[in-house]
């Protein structure tokens, strides 16, 4: 794979499953409701693929390394893939009853990111349990974390 898809499907991909879990959770918590989710989900995959493209973009331009042409294939793969994989989240959501669907999306993403580290790992030729449970383990901190600011929020009454 060229480096800038690779740049744009690596970022993007574990941007969208960070992101979006963590939106998920935190606005179940907060709100319990569908629309609300759904609602985040949706402004996700804009705003959010959007701002990761040009942080992308400033990256490898900041770089001086990169032609034209890899800077905005980098830009536009991150675009594409941090907004198709936000997306895929939406299916449970309408699916399932609400807690269901956030229970199946944590079990989604953590499967994603499961695979995405394997292949990471064995292309860098190291062991592939060492990077999935690194990488594991900071998703379940972002849902843990996002969960408890969900209740607070909650309970507070900001919403």
């Amino acid at each position: 794979m060229r480096h800038s898809y690779k740049i744009g499907f690596s970022f993007g991909s574990t941007s969208a499953i960070i992101t979006t879990l963590g939106l998920m959770v935190g606005l179940h918590s907060g709100t319990g409701s569908m629309m609300v989710v759904m609602g985040g989900i949706i402004t996700i995959a804009i705003a959010d693929s959007f701002s990761d493209a040009l942080g992308i973009h400033l990256s490898e331009e900041s770089e001086n390394v990169h032609t034209e042409k890899e800077i905005w294939e980098a830009t536009l793969s991150t675009f594409l893939y941090k907004f198709i994989f936000t997306l895929t989240f939406l299916i449970p959501v309408l699916l399932f009853k609400l807690s269901t669907a956030i229970i199946v999306s944590i079990g989604w993403g953590l499967l994603l990111l499961s695979l995405f580290s394997f292949y990471i790992a064995r292309d860098k030729k190291v062991k592939p349990w060492k990077v999935i449970i690194e990488h594991i383990v900071i998703a379940v901190f972002v849902i843990i974390a996002t969960h408890f600011v969900g209740e607070l929020i909650a309970v507070v009454g900001w919403i």
